[in-house]
């Protein structure tokens, strides 16, 4: 039996919003000719709005430990704040002008790249979180105002830290922020007044929550007491269901609301398909390099798209484990290319269509352009990998002629059909591109 997808295309909702952005741009580089070992055509195809520079610093192509980091690029903390002597902007300033080649524009992460090191660095509190606000400002001078024979790029984005929330304070082990939570709130504090005042057109936000939602009613909390700006709060999530994601977006947007943030943007900055990361790891990232991990970042991306989520990026595109998007070695698409790359192609349209009924594991993106003209993506997601075939058909309410572009796990997103029958047997981790002709 077929369950009907059904379209009112009367009913224009709004824009796409921005939920194909990363973390990481592409591996390419830019000073030099030999590029026979590059994504960058590919990466700019994908029409990825924004790049997280997050955990940048761990690969050698975006300029390894010499980049990104402040504690790469100014050094020694000792150094003279107003000397453009004391920072190191050359490698940072490849990567960032790379991915704006790319048409990516950078979303500057303030701070350090996680420690999985057995002895921490860079990611123990600054002696002087005064200091450290003096040179982040001046980090956004070189970029923004062309200080220190720099650039005038106006990077919009600035996050202050990752994760301080993901160890205890009583953790020996701590891999994202070595100090306290109160020495946290201190050092936001701190630089977000500092940097809100120096840079008032900026976007200044942070602090890339982990998970720990009753840390994060702490720190908001805290913040509107102390009177602290925040034009954007940072979240990550991992889990296997869109649900699971929506579910603690809508917790954060009560959070923000409740604290008298409710103009901040909500911005799940990292995510991507996690069922455990302990004796399920390997199977996670195995599913991340392949066709469920595809279907699944689909399924987020239309589930997002009527989330109270302003921006999504997807961890990542970094040549690491978790990149489901391009292969590590040879630098090829992966299954998980054509999600970002087709959701590129919504940018394009005057307006979303929502589904207009609810079909279990059943995920769909609809928008129409400037002509009436229809481009959907259905997506079948179930994490039961054994969970059957489903006939769906798809009903615009009136006729027309489509290109039917195929995901699942012998396609790899090329056409398949012209057709004007909408009607299709979908094997679960699939997904279907529509494009009216």
């Amino acid at each position: 039996m077929s369950e009907a997808v059904k379209f009112d295309l009367s009913k224009y909702v709004g824009n796409f919003k921005i939920l194909n952005a990363t973390n990481g741009g592409p591996w390419h580089k830019r000073y030099t000719n030999d590029q026979w070992h590059s994504n960058f055509e590919y990466y700019k195809k994908a029409r990825i709005p924004y790049s997280r520079n997050h955990d940048s610093n761990i690969y050698s192509i975006y300029g390894g430990p010499y980049a990104h980091d402040i504690t790469a690029i100014f050094p020694n903390f000792d150094a003279n704040v107003n000397d453009p002597e004391s920072y190191d902007f050359a490698c940072t300033d490849e990567s960032i002008l790379t991915t704006l080649d790319a048409g990516t524009e950078t979303y500057f992460r303030l701070g350090q790249s996680i420690e999985h090191h057995i002895k921490k660095h860079g990611t123990i509190p600054p002696k002087d979180f005064r200091k450290w606000a003096e040179i982040c400002e001046h980090i956004i001078m070189h970029y923004n105002e062309g200080w220190a024979d720099g650039y005038n790029l106006n990077i919009q984005y600035w996050e202050i830290w990752n994760e301080p929330d993901l160890d205890l304070d009583d953790s020996e082990n701590k891999r994202t922020w070595g100090g306290t939570k109160a020495q946290f709130f201190d050092l936001y504090e701190i630089a977000a007044k500092h940097l809100k005042a120096r840079f008032p057109d900026l976007k200044i936000g942070g602090p890339a929550l982990a998970e720990k939602e009753d840390w994060a009613e702490d720190f908001l909390k805290e913040m509107r007491e102390r009177n602290v700006p925040i034009d954007f709060f940072s979240w990550h999530v991992y889990g296997t269901t869109p649900e699971k994601m929506v579910g603690k977006a809508e917790r954060i947007k009560k959070l923000l609301i409740e604290n008298g943030y409710d103009k901040a943007e909500s911005h799940l900055n990292e995510w991507n398909y996690v069922k455990g990361w302990t004796d399920q790891f390997i199977y996670s990232l195995k599913s991340i390099k392949g066709i469920k991990g595809a279907a699944f970042t689909m399924a987020c991306i239309c589930e997002a798209q009527k989330a109270p989520i302003d921006m999504l990026m997807y961890y990542d595109t970094l040549p690491g484990g978790f990149c489901g998007v391009f292969d590590t070695l040879t630098c090829e698409p992966l299954k998980g290319f054509y999600p970002l790359y087709w959701y590129g192609m919504f940018y394009d349209l005057v307006s979303e269509i929502r589904q207009e009924n609810k079909i279990d594991n059943i995920y769909s993106l609809c928008g129409i352009d400037k002509d009436r003209k229809t481009l959907s993506a259905v997506t079948y997601y179930d994490d039961d990998d054994n969970a059957p075939d489903k006939n769906i058909s798809i009903d615009f309410g009136r006729t027309g002629e489509y290109e039917i572009y195929l995901l699942d796990k012998e396609h790899d997103g090329e056409l398949i059909t012209k057709t004007s029958e909408l009607n299709f047997n979908m094997k679960n981790h699939s997904v279907i591109l529509i494009k009216e002709i």
